[in-house]
């Protein structure tokens, strides 16, 4: 990444400063998915908009995502992550382990079916037994998790003092790893009210939070160095009342 855009990004993020009237909240582990269009020659990334009735981000533009949960732990996978992203999923944790890091990943695969109905990961021959809850909808279509088709890209803390804090991994899938679409998930009342798919290059047009602004501008950087898995992995926090940007290495 370019000094500029190192620049751009602090300026982006401190914007965020002001409101820091909530109780400092303990940050929760989440996870989110940049699915990736690249069948043309200037990928798409899918956005969806939050219903305007949320308290967090409402009506804003956002890549699907959430909070680990602990059924996250018991999904069966069709392949793991690749080593260097299990690794890096391990750094600057507590209680760092290849089942967390696997469980952040499966979050953000979850979370993207509830709310876009894009299935992703492999389907399978023979029946698949999961934990059920929300993972009910890929046991019902027959199709594992794909692990092995994600990249991790970035890492981010909410500033303290705000209503929701997360720990916030984010992870890019290529479209190609949708295996199955399920119908009417998006809706006018549900959490995510549209999705649009947008060229990086203009999604800025689109009202985003400032840390999505600064993970599409890490996403462009790291297409332009070749997008591989040896790639460090930024990582956004506040320090000293300043966000602070380290890497993964």
């Amino acid at each position: 990444m370019t000094e500029m855009a190192r620049e751009d990004n602090e300026r982006i993020l401190n914007e965020v400063r002001r409101d820091q009237t909530s109780p400092n909240l303990r940050p929760r582990d989440a996870a989110t998915l940049i699915l990736i269009d690249r069948s043309e020659p200037n990928p798409k990334v899918l956005f969806g908009r939050r219903h305007a009735g949320h308290k967090f981000l409402p009506g804003k533009f956002v890549f699907p995502g959430g909070r680990a949960e602990l059924l996250d732990r018991r999904m069966p996978i069709a392949r793991p992550l690749v080593p260097q992203v299990e690794a890096r999923l391990m750094l600057r944790c507590k209680r760092p382990s290849a089942t967390k890091a696997r469980a952040l990943a499966l979050a953000a695969i979850r979370e993207t079916a509830e709310e876009t109905g894009l299935v992703l990961g492999r389907k399978q021959a023979e029946p698949v037994l999961g934990p059920g809850g929300d993972w009910t909808v890929f046991t019902d279509a027959g199709i594992l998790p794909d692990l092995g088709d994600l990249h991790f890209v970035a890492r981010a803390i909410t500033p303290p003092r705000r209503p929701r804090r997360f720990d916030t991994r984010f992870f890019v899938a290529d479209l190609t790893s949708v295996a199955h679409r399920i119908d009417g998930v998006v809706g006018p009342n549900t959490e995510l009210v549209e999705l649009v798919w947008m060229p990086i290059t203009e999604a800025t047009r689109l009202d985003l939070p400032a840390i999505t602004q600064v993970v599409l501008k890490e996403l462009e950087a790291r297409t332009a160095a070749g997008f591989t898995h040896d790639l460090p992995v930024p990582f956004y926090r506040m320090i000293r009342g300043r966000f602070h940007r380290s890497v993964l290495p």
